[in-house]
Protein backbone atom coordinates (compact mmCIF):
# COMPACT_ATOMS: atom_id res chain seq x y z
CA UNK A 1 0.00 0.00 0.00
CA UNK A 2 1.23 3.48 -0.92
CA UNK A 3 0.50 5.68 2.10
CA UNK A 4 0.51 8.90 0.06
CA UNK A 5 -1.78 7.75 -2.78
CA UNK A 6 -5.54 8.26 -3.14
CA UNK A 7 -7.86 7.01 -5.88
CA UNK A 8 -10.73 9.39 -6.67
CA UNK A 9 -13.13 7.20 -8.67
CA UNK A 10 -15.75 9.65 -9.88
CA UNK A 11 -13.64 12.79 -10.29
CA UNK A 12 -16.50 14.95 -11.60
CA UNK A 13 -15.20 18.53 -11.61
CA UNK A 14 -12.39 17.85 -9.14
CA UNK A 15 -14.17 18.85 -5.92
CA UNK A 16 -12.68 15.96 -3.91
CA UNK A 17 -9.37 15.61 -5.72
CA UNK A 18 -8.55 19.25 -5.03
CA UNK A 19 -8.99 18.62 -1.30
CA UNK A 20 -6.76 15.52 -1.34
CA UNK A 21 -4.12 17.33 -3.39
CA UNK A 22 -4.10 20.34 -1.08
CA UNK A 23 -3.49 17.95 1.83
CA UNK A 24 -0.37 16.71 0.03
CA UNK A 25 -1.57 13.38 -1.38
CA UNK A 26 -0.92 12.13 -4.89
CA UNK A 27 -4.18 11.35 -6.70
CA UNK A 28 -5.23 9.03 -9.51
CA UNK A 29 -8.68 10.25 -10.58
CA UNK A 30 -11.14 8.41 -12.84
CA UNK A 31 -13.78 10.29 -14.86
CA UNK A 32 -15.74 8.78 -17.77
CA UNK A 33 -17.27 11.96 -19.19
CA UNK A 34 -14.62 13.53 -21.47
CA UNK A 35 -16.13 17.00 -21.19
CA UNK A 36 -16.11 16.94 -17.37
CA UNK A 37 -12.64 15.38 -17.28
CA UNK A 38 -11.33 18.27 -19.41
CA UNK A 39 -12.93 20.82 -17.08
CA UNK A 40 -11.36 19.15 -14.05
CA UNK A 41 -7.98 19.09 -15.81
CA UNK A 42 -8.21 22.85 -16.38
CA UNK A 43 -9.16 23.41 -12.75
CA UNK A 44 -6.29 21.27 -11.42
CA UNK A 45 -3.70 22.08 -14.10
CA UNK A 46 -0.98 22.98 -11.58
CA UNK A 47 -1.16 19.53 -9.97
CA UNK A 48 -1.22 17.79 -13.35
CA UNK A 49 1.83 19.67 -14.54
CA UNK A 50 3.91 18.72 -11.51
CA UNK A 51 2.83 15.06 -11.64
CA UNK A 52 0.86 15.00 -8.39
CA UNK A 53 -2.39 14.24 -10.26
CA UNK A 54 -3.20 11.67 -12.95
CA UNK A 55 -6.60 11.72 -14.69
CA UNK A 56 -7.88 8.51 -16.28
CA UNK A 57 -10.64 9.41 -18.76
CA UNK A 58 -12.38 6.01 -18.70
CA UNK A 59 -15.37 4.30 -17.06
CA UNK A 60 -15.06 1.51 -14.52
CA UNK A 61 -16.50 -1.60 -16.19
CA UNK A 62 -16.59 -5.39 -16.06
CA UNK A 63 -14.68 -5.61 -19.32
CA UNK A 64 -12.27 -3.29 -21.08
CA UNK A 65 -13.14 -1.68 -24.39
CA UNK A 66 -15.88 0.69 -25.61
CA UNK A 67 -19.04 0.87 -23.46
CA UNK A 68 -22.14 3.08 -23.32
CA UNK A 69 -22.09 6.00 -20.91
CA UNK A 70 -25.15 8.11 -20.20
CA UNK A 71 -24.22 11.77 -19.83
CA UNK A 72 -26.57 14.03 -17.91
CA UNK A 73 -26.17 17.36 -19.66
CA UNK A 74 -27.89 19.52 -17.05
CA UNK A 75 -27.00 17.56 -13.85
CA UNK A 76 -23.41 16.58 -14.61
CA UNK A 77 -22.90 14.58 -11.42
CA UNK A 78 -25.47 12.01 -12.64
CA UNK A 79 -23.38 10.48 -15.44
CA UNK A 80 -23.66 6.67 -15.31
CA UNK A 81 -23.00 3.41 -17.16
CA UNK A 82 -26.22 1.91 -15.75
CA UNK A 83 -29.25 2.26 -18.10
CA UNK A 84 -31.71 1.94 -15.19
CA UNK A 85 -30.02 4.83 -13.36
CA UNK A 86 -30.07 6.85 -16.56
CA UNK A 87 -33.82 6.31 -16.89
CA UNK A 88 -34.36 7.27 -13.24
CA UNK A 89 -32.37 10.44 -13.85
CA UNK A 90 -34.44 11.20 -16.94
CA UNK A 91 -37.61 10.90 -14.86
CA UNK A 92 -36.13 13.43 -12.43
CA UNK A 93 -35.58 15.98 -15.18
CA UNK A 94 -32.08 15.16 -16.42
CA UNK A 95 -31.28 15.60 -20.12
CA UNK A 96 -29.64 12.29 -21.01
CA UNK A 97 -27.33 11.65 -23.95
CA UNK A 98 -25.69 8.28 -24.66
CA UNK A 99 -22.03 8.35 -25.70
CA UNK A 100 -19.31 5.74 -26.10
CA UNK A 101 -16.32 5.74 -23.74
CA UNK A 102 -13.49 3.35 -22.95
CA UNK A 103 -14.05 0.95 -20.08
CA UNK A 104 -11.39 -0.11 -17.61
CA UNK A 105 -11.47 -2.85 -14.97
CA UNK A 106 -10.70 -1.59 -11.47
CA UNK A 107 -8.01 -4.24 -11.00
CA UNK A 108 -6.03 -2.66 -13.87
CA UNK A 109 -5.84 0.62 -11.94
CA UNK A 110 -4.28 -1.27 -9.04
CA UNK A 111 -1.77 -2.95 -11.39
CA UNK A 112 -0.79 0.32 -13.08
CA UNK A 113 -0.70 2.72 -10.14
CA UNK A 114 -0.39 0.55 -7.03
CA UNK A 115 -2.57 0.05 -3.95
CA UNK A 116 -3.76 3.42 -2.58
CA UNK A 117 -4.20 4.44 1.05
CA UNK A 118 -7.80 5.52 0.41
CA UNK A 119 -10.29 5.00 -2.41
CA UNK A 120 -13.28 7.31 -2.84
CA UNK A 121 -15.90 5.68 -5.07
CA UNK A 122 -18.91 7.55 -6.41
CA UNK A 123 -19.86 6.39 -9.91
CA UNK A 124 -23.66 6.34 -9.90
CA UNK A 125 -24.76 2.73 -9.69
CA UNK A 126 -21.42 1.05 -10.43
CA UNK A 127 -19.61 1.43 -7.09
CA UNK A 128 -19.70 -2.31 -6.41
CA UNK A 129 -17.56 -2.93 -9.51
CA UNK A 130 -14.64 -1.36 -7.66
CA UNK A 131 -15.15 -3.57 -4.62
CA UNK A 132 -15.32 -6.63 -6.86
CA UNK A 133 -12.14 -5.49 -8.60
CA UNK A 134 -10.33 -5.32 -5.25
CA UNK A 135 -10.97 -9.03 -4.77
CA UNK A 136 -8.26 -9.63 -7.37
CA UNK A 137 -5.65 -7.80 -5.27
CA UNK A 138 -3.76 -9.37 -2.39
CA UNK A 139 -3.29 -5.95 -0.79
CA UNK A 140 -6.09 -3.55 0.14
CA UNK A 141 -6.43 0.19 0.76
CA UNK A 142 -6.57 1.13 4.44
CA UNK A 143 -9.79 3.08 3.87
CA UNK A 144 -12.45 3.26 1.19
CA UNK A 145 -15.86 4.81 0.72
CA UNK A 146 -18.81 4.29 -1.60
CA UNK A 147 -22.11 6.06 -2.17
CA UNK A 148 -24.41 3.39 -0.77
CA UNK A 149 -27.47 2.07 -2.56
CA UNK A 150 -30.70 3.83 -1.60
CA UNK A 151 -33.19 1.90 -3.74
CA UNK A 152 -32.75 -1.68 -2.51
CA UNK A 153 -31.87 -2.87 0.97
CA UNK A 154 -30.85 -6.23 -0.51
CA UNK A 155 -28.33 -4.41 -2.70
CA UNK A 156 -27.07 -2.49 0.33
CA UNK A 157 -26.54 -5.77 2.20
CA UNK A 158 -24.62 -7.08 -0.83
CA UNK A 159 -22.31 -4.08 -0.55
CA UNK A 160 -21.62 -4.91 3.09
CA UNK A 161 -21.01 -8.55 2.17
CA UNK A 162 -18.30 -7.36 -0.23
CA UNK A 163 -16.81 -5.16 2.50
CA UNK A 164 -16.67 -8.15 4.84
CA UNK A 165 -15.19 -10.41 2.17
CA UNK A 166 -12.46 -7.84 1.55
CA UNK A 167 -11.64 -7.56 5.26
CA UNK A 168 -13.38 -4.23 6.01
CA UNK A 169 -15.13 -4.74 9.34
CA UNK A 170 -15.54 -1.19 10.71
CA UNK A 171 -17.82 1.46 9.20
CA UNK A 172 -18.99 5.05 9.39
CA UNK A 173 -22.25 6.19 7.81
CA UNK A 174 -21.76 9.77 6.60
CA UNK A 175 -24.65 12.03 5.58
CA UNK A 176 -23.48 13.59 2.32
CA UNK A 177 -26.09 16.35 2.43
CA UNK A 178 -24.41 17.61 5.62
CA UNK A 179 -20.82 17.68 4.34
CA UNK A 180 -20.65 21.48 4.60
CA UNK A 181 -20.89 21.09 8.40
CA UNK A 182 -17.70 19.01 8.66
CA UNK A 183 -14.76 20.58 10.47
CA UNK A 184 -11.14 19.67 9.73
CA UNK A 185 -9.04 18.81 12.80
CA UNK A 186 -5.93 20.81 13.56
CA UNK A 187 -3.43 19.29 14.05
CA UNK A 188 -4.42 17.07 11.11
CA UNK A 189 -4.84 13.30 11.28
CA UNK A 190 -4.45 12.80 7.52
CA UNK A 191 -1.85 14.62 5.42
CA UNK A 192 -1.29 18.30 6.14
CA UNK A 193 -3.79 20.79 7.54
CA UNK A 194 -5.55 23.02 5.02
CA UNK A 195 -8.27 25.61 5.20
CA UNK A 196 -10.98 24.14 2.99
CA UNK A 197 -14.70 24.64 2.40
CA UNK A 198 -16.45 21.57 1.03
CA UNK A 199 -18.59 22.20 -2.05
CA UNK A 200 -22.07 20.75 -2.45
CA UNK A 201 -21.73 17.24 -3.84
CA UNK A 202 -18.23 16.66 -2.45
CA UNK A 203 -17.40 13.65 -0.29
CA UNK A 204 -15.77 15.51 2.60
CA UNK A 205 -13.19 14.16 5.01
CA UNK A 206 -11.85 10.62 5.04
CA UNK A 207 -9.95 8.08 7.08
CA UNK A 208 -8.88 9.19 10.55
CA UNK A 209 -10.42 12.66 10.11
CA UNK A 210 -14.00 11.37 9.81
CA UNK A 211 -16.33 12.38 12.67
CA UNK A 212 -17.96 9.77 14.91
CA UNK A 213 -17.11 6.26 16.07
CA UNK A 214 -16.27 3.30 13.84
CA UNK A 215 -19.13 0.78 13.93
CA UNK A 216 -19.31 -2.99 13.58
CA UNK A 217 -21.58 -4.57 10.96
CA UNK A 218 -24.79 -4.90 13.00
CA UNK A 219 -25.04 -1.30 14.30
CA UNK A 220 -24.12 0.02 10.84
CA UNK A 221 -26.98 -1.96 9.25
CA UNK A 222 -29.37 -0.75 11.95
CA UNK A 223 -28.60 2.85 10.97
CA UNK A 224 -29.38 2.02 7.36
CA UNK A 225 -32.62 0.31 8.35
CA UNK A 226 -33.82 3.61 9.83
CA UNK A 227 -32.67 5.51 6.73
CA UNK A 228 -34.50 3.11 4.42
CA UNK A 229 -37.72 3.54 6.37
CA UNK A 230 -37.58 7.22 5.49
CA UNK A 231 -36.71 6.43 1.88
CA UNK A 232 -39.86 4.30 1.66
CA UNK A 233 -41.95 7.20 2.91
CA UNK A 234 -40.41 10.04 0.96
CA UNK A 235 -37.69 8.98 -1.45
CA UNK A 236 -34.20 10.38 -1.03
CA UNK A 237 -35.30 13.94 -1.83
CA UNK A 238 -38.87 13.77 -0.58
CA UNK A 239 -41.96 12.91 -2.61
CA UNK A 240 -43.12 16.51 -2.72
CA UNK A 241 -39.68 17.66 -3.83
CA UNK A 242 -39.52 15.14 -6.66
CA UNK A 243 -42.98 16.05 -7.92
CA UNK A 244 -42.14 19.74 -7.82
CA UNK A 245 -38.87 19.11 -9.62
CA UNK A 246 -40.60 17.16 -12.37
CA UNK A 247 -43.22 19.86 -12.75
CA UNK A 248 -40.69 22.65 -12.99
CA UNK A 249 -38.03 20.98 -15.10
CA UNK A 250 -40.21 18.92 -17.47
CA UNK A 251 -42.85 21.55 -18.21
CA UNK A 252 -43.68 21.67 -21.90
CA UNK A 253 -44.71 25.30 -21.50
CA UNK A 254 -41.41 26.48 -20.08
CA UNK A 255 -37.95 25.65 -21.43
CA UNK A 256 -35.77 26.79 -18.57
CA UNK A 257 -32.18 27.85 -19.25
CA UNK A 258 -29.56 26.00 -17.23
CA UNK A 259 -29.01 28.70 -14.51
CA UNK A 260 -32.77 28.90 -13.89
CA UNK A 261 -33.12 25.12 -13.74
CA UNK A 262 -30.20 24.97 -11.27
CA UNK A 263 -31.86 27.59 -9.05
CA UNK A 264 -35.16 25.69 -9.22
CA UNK A 265 -33.50 22.47 -8.08
CA UNK A 266 -31.85 24.29 -5.17
CA UNK A 267 -35.15 25.84 -4.07
CA UNK A 268 -36.90 22.48 -4.29
CA UNK A 269 -34.22 20.81 -2.17
CA UNK A 270 -34.56 23.58 0.44
CA UNK A 271 -38.33 23.14 0.56
CA UNK A 272 -37.92 19.41 1.12
CA UNK A 273 -35.41 19.98 3.90
CA UNK A 274 -37.56 22.56 5.72
CA UNK A 275 -40.56 20.25 5.64
CA UNK A 276 -38.35 17.42 6.94
CA UNK A 277 -39.14 15.42 3.80
CA UNK A 278 -35.56 14.83 2.72
CA UNK A 279 -33.89 11.60 3.76
CA UNK A 280 -30.68 12.69 2.03
CA UNK A 281 -27.98 10.42 0.69
CA UNK A 282 -25.17 8.64 2.48
CA UNK A 283 -21.66 7.33 1.97
CA UNK A 284 -20.38 4.23 3.71
CA UNK A 285 -16.75 4.58 4.81
CA UNK A 286 -14.94 1.34 5.64
CA UNK A 287 -11.68 0.66 7.46
CA UNK A 288 -9.50 -2.40 6.91
CA UNK A 289 -9.03 -4.59 9.97
CA UNK A 290 -5.39 -5.59 10.43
Amino acid sequence: MQSNLIFDVGLHQGEDSEFYLKKGFSVVAVEADPRIAAQAADRLRTYLDKGQLTIVNKAIANEEGPISFFVSENVTVWGTTDPTWAERNRQLGALIKEISVEGIHFSRLIKEYGVPYYVKIDIEGADALCLEGLLKSDDRPKFLSIESCKTSFDQLVREFCLFQQLGYKRYKIVAQHKIAEQQLPNPPKEGQFVEHKFEEGSSGTFGLELPGEWLALEPALKIYMAIFKKYRLTGDAGLSSVRLMRGVLNSEKSRLPSPVASMARKLIRNIGSRLNLRAGWYDTHAMLEE
